[in-house]
């Protein structure tokens, strides 16, 4: 029998076809300065820095994680791309940027188009919502590194800042306040640990009466995006510094854009931990501290700000309909 690459797991008409079917979906998230996406050995994006004196790229790269696992279980493809942009998007925000545009890298055992289709139709939700041009990629069938079924997903992200409005940690002084905005959820990190809890399709499936929804749906809630409140609290406020709380919890995080000669002081009855991870920790048994260092526990971001505008700030945060707690200070 003669050979080919096909038969050894690669179907590049396959992939090819794929190409082609999402590039017009893909289009809806460009905008004027993106020359050339999906298609050529290199996306093309022209910047205008008229509106900036001293303009700075700012990027970043990521991945969600072995929440993919629990996507693959739950047959539910359409969110996880989502979950990526958002978490890319905050990240450099939270520097002071503004998201431009997004490139994805998917590999897979075997390219299933229409689980690859509602992957990319997450990605492009989240480019659309958070004004972002998803300019390229890479899909790569690897059979023999991914088993069929499994996949991985990653994506980078490039923004955009004035100089001088980079936020930057040298502004966060002693007796600061921590004012943290409330996450929906697990967002994309602690997935390991939930999965060695709850080892089975029945745990996972389970209903909790206390739980709105079955377990793996409250997992597999969407990472959420702090774009909006962001950009307008540093256009509005003097906001010292900001932390996007991932894998390593709050302190682990916020540590990241506090000075070294300073520390963190947060009060952990603050604020109510939600349901979910309360399920989580009584489950497995798992200690306060491991819980602190591997979950946001209901915190997604974190602004750091000066006292004399506290009550100026957090009435802001009320008209902009925001879940916020008072939740530590700088020492």
């Amino acid at each position: 029998m003669k050979l080919s690459y096909k038969l050894a797991g690669v179907d590049i008409k396959k992939a090819d076809e794929f190409i082609g079917n999402i590039s017009y979906l893909v289009k809806k998230t460009f905008d004027k300065s993106v020359l050339h996406g999906i298609g050529n050995f290199g996306a093309f994006y022209k910047l205008d820095f008229k509106k900036f004196k001293n303009p700075v790229l700012v990027s970043s790269i990521d991945g969600v994680g072995t929440k993919i696992k629990l996507a693959i279980l739950a047959k539910k493809f359409d969110t996880i791309g989502e979950d990526l942009v958002n978490h890319c998007v905050n990240d450099i925000a939270v520097c002071g940027a503004t998201p431009l545009f997004f490139l994805d890298y998917y590999a897979t055992g075997k390219l299933d188009p229409k689980i690859a289709t509602e992957i990319i139709k997450g990605l492009i939700r989240g480019c659309y919502n958070n004004k972002v041009s998803l300019i390229g990629g890479e899909t790569a069938e690897m059979p023999g590194i991914y088993l069929k079924d499994d996949f991985d997903l990653a994506g980078a992200i490039v923004g955009i800042a004035e100089k001088n409005k980079i936020l930057n940690k040298k502004n966060v002084k002693k007796g600061d306040l921590l004012i943290g905005i409330a996450s929906n959820g697990l967002h994309t990190n602690g997935y390991s640990l939930v999965r060695k809890i709850f080892d089975s399709k029945q745990k996972l499936f389970r209903r909790y009466a206390s739980l709105e929804s079955r377990l793996i749906e409250e997992l597999l809630k969407v990472h959420k995006s702090y774009l909006q409140i962001i950009q307008k609290s540093i256009n509005r406020f003097k906001i010292n510094s900001i932390s996007h709380i991932t894998g390593g919890g709050i302190l682990g995080n916020t540590k990241r854009v506090v000075p070294n000669n300073l520390s963190i002081k947060i009060d952990w009855k603050s604020w109510q931990v939600p349901e979910i991870f309360r399920i989580i920790q009584k489950e497995g048994n798992v200690s306060d501290a491991d819980m602190r260092r591997t979950f946001n526990l209901g915190i997604g971001i974190i602004f750091i700000i000066s006292k004399n505008i506290l009550d100026k700030y957090t009435s802001f945060l009320k008209t902009e309909m925001q879940d916020y707690f008072i939740i530590g200070e700088i020492k």
